[in-house]
């Protein structure tokens, strides 16, 4: 028997266990693809904005990655994000929210459902608020209206363009109207910065859905998606029942939106960043470096107490 034949038969005769496969392939190393199947290179597919090679597909990416596509290096300084909610209904289901609350922040590290701050994109400074759809289902929440009214607050003050990166389902349930009345309260501080005469950009990803399509999602000076993000108020089962019909296959995607006008342009996210610098540097020329804080508060609540029954 040939040396070759003895390696081959030993090959044969010894199969690689699943463990054994496992462990050859390092976390996190590659990467699949949720439409096409296709294994990618982590690095790569970072480097190409989390969108797959071979078929295109939008990666849903979280607020650390976002912010690090769309914010020069070295120029990020969040603000406010020492904000917390607290449990002023005393809401329960299968388990206490402030139970829920506690353990999501445990797990990602993040107090609520959107990071607000200011920073340069192609060097322009801008205020920029983006939601993480892991926290809650990105659900607004008291906090998620306090920081981003802050925020347009801030960037009308410091005349700044502000971009919002939408990713949620909805108002958070377990506020009740507290959470409602932050469409108002945002929507609000939209008003007074257009009064300003400053651009705002909301730009829809996957899935932008309930309270906050109903209100700062939709009111942008030109409102930017993600090629077929879910973008919708109720849902696709809801609103068959209510018109008693089929829907088109594309119902609530960013492409039908954009067909009927309700959304200005679909942008690849390997252009976005790009495109929203065009887009400030067209309609806000006279944008101009702002001052940075060198520090930033503690962590505080931010919530508002329920009246005695």
């Amino acid at each position: 028997m040939s040396l070759f034949d003895w390696f081959a038969n030993r090959q044969k005769a010894g199969p690689i266990s699943k463990d054994r496969q496992e462990r050859e392939i390092a976390d996190g190393l590659w990467a699949k693809c949720e439409a096409c199947d296709v294994l990618t290179y982590t690095k790569d597919l970072r480097a190409n904005q989390m969108v797959c090679l071979e078929c295109n597909h939008h990666i849903r990416v979280y607020s650390d990655e976002r912010i690090r596509q769309l914010i020069d290096p070295n120029t990020w300084i969040a603000i406010d994000e020492g904000l917390y909610a607290t449990d002023p209904l005393k809401f329960r289901d299968r388990k206490p929210y402030s139970d829920r609350l506690r353990e999501t922040q445990d797990k990602l590290k993040l107090l609520d459902a959107v990071q607000t701050g200011v920073g340069q994109l192609d060097t322009l400074p801008v205020a920029l608020g983006v939601m993480d759809f892991r926290f809650m289902g990105g659900s607004m929440g008291s906090v998620v209206g306090e920081k981003l009214t802050r925020l347009i607050e801030r960037a009308t003050r410091e005349r700044l363009a502000v971009i919002i990166v939408c990713a949620s389902g909805g108002a958070r349930m377990q506020e009740g109207m507290l959470s409602l009345m932050q469409m108002a309260k945002i929507s609000g501080a939209l008003e007074r910065h257009r009064a300003a005469r400053l651009l705002y950009l909301p730009v829809l990803t996957h899935p932008t859905t309930g309270g906050v399509t109903a209100s700062f999602a939709m009111l942008g000076d030109i409102i930017l998606a993600e090629p077929k993000a879910t973008i919708g108020f109720a849902g696709r089962r809801v609103v068959e029942q209510t018109l008693r019909e089929k829907l088109p296959d594309d119902f609530q995607t960013a492409e039908y939106l954009l067909k009927h006008g309700f959304v200005d342009a679909i942008v690849p996210r390997t252009q976005l960043k790009k495109t929203l610098a065009q887009l400030i540097r067209l309609h806000q020329p006279s944008a101009s470096p702002t001052h940075l804080p060198t520090h930033l508060p503690e962590a505080r609540p931010f919530s508002i107490t329920a009246p005695e029954a």
